[in-house]
């Protein structure tokens, strides 16, 4: 089986955990040969976020197009991959088992290694990707934050272990509903971002939830509720929710938060490095300050390009070469498993 000894030059890398259909070839060197994305968001725009039915349906009309212009673009062959990587968990499952499926059947049709690859670790190997540096920085605390998760995460030797995350709604969670509130369509996140960013005035005064708590668990839902009582009051002239100065005050609160305690738990851990990745590590407002503070407090930064932020295949392709590397293929008799997360006994857990 080609793979089998460790010798892997090019990895498919796949991803359908949610709504985008993502399939990339990486290199050895975690150079990205190709990176192809399925966009679904004027599917799921009229609903105001993700039908997983329709989801689902889409995906197995994507899958096989994506993945044939990935290959194509990468300007190699089906059969010159090495190891064939996949999403398992978290996810939607019907979503998944799509992607897991198409995986699954290349890799027995290739004679070649298969590896299932969880997607919030495949979030933090999305900072290596066309880095030259094939492998994390160490020790190092890393902060995913996406729509479904708010983690913070010390890595050192190699493995993760888990400090802290969100009690309820997800950082990325609580933006989609904010723009949801102020009538700015989905995805949220961005949105949001480009309308604070065009305000300049006064800011309301929000609350910082747990800001202060001792440890290093987040929550976002009261922030999401005080945005919709001040939005009963704060109006503009037509009598509108003043939609601008409620997504600037909401965001400085969110990012306050997030930077605050992601520093936190640098300095309690002792880390010499800062990772941040997932899809709200896009945002203008906190990737400003992670920028600003990292150096003042001495930690080197990794960050992803914002085109590796979001979901993608490229990501999944890292993770999954770091998986085989460290524990070889997996069995096809493997399942997805929508509730897959990380482990928070305080035990480590592979990267």
């Amino acid at each position: 089986m080609r793979g089998s000894g460790g010798e892997v030059s090019l990895i498919l890398g796949i991803e359908t955990s949610c709504d985008d259909t993502g399939a990339a070839v990486v290199g050895a060197d975690m150079g990205v040969r190709a990176n192809v994305v399925g966009s679904q968001e004027i599917v799921h725009r009229r609903h105001g976020g993700v039908v997983p039915e329709l989801a689902s349906r889409r995906h197995s009309e994507n899958i096989i197009p994506v993945i044939d212009a990935a290959v194509e673009e990468a300007g190699v062959r089906l059969a010159d991959i090495d190891l064939v990587a996949v999403t398992r968990g978290p996810g939607l499952v019907g979503s998944l088992l799509v992607g897991f499926v198409a995986a699954k059947g290349l890799a027995w049709s290739l004679g070649c290694p298969f590896v299932g690859v969880n997607h919030v670790a495949a979030h933090l190997w999305a900072a290596v990707l066309d880095s030259g540096h094939p492998q994390l920085p160490s020790p190092a605390v890393c902060l995913i934050v996406s729509g479904g998760h708010t983690e913070l995460i010390h890595y050192r030797d190699g493995r993760g272990f888990y400090l802290g995350g969100t009690r309820d709604d997800a950082a990325g969670e609580a933006y989609d509903k904010v723009a949801r509130l102020l009538g700015l369509g989905f995805p949220g996140g961005p949105a949001v971002d480009r309308l604070a960013a065009s305000y300049r005035g006064p800011l309301l005064e929000l609350p910082r939830p747990m800001m202060d708590s001792g440890d290093f668990d987040f929550s976002f839902s009261g922030l999401k509720t005080a945005v919709a009582l001040a939005a009963e009051s704060d109006r503009d002239a037509a009598g509108e929710p003043n939609a601008p100065r409620l997504a600037a005050s909401f965001q400085a609160a969110a990012v306050d938060v997030l930077v605050t305690k992601t520093l936190a738990a640098a300095e309690r851990v002792g880390a010499e490095h800062l990772v941040m990745a997932g899809g709200v590590a896009a945002n203008s407002l906190l990737r400003e300050r992670v920028e600003r503070e990292a150096p003042r407090r001495g930690l080197g930064l990794c960050v992803p390009p914002i085109h590796y932020c979001t979901d993608n295949a490229a990501m999944v392709a890292a993770a999954g070469y770091r998986r085989f590397g460290l524990l070889g293929a997996d069995s096809l008799s493997m399942d997805v498993d929508p509730s897959l997360g990380v482990r928070r006994d305080g035990g480590g857990f592979d990267l």
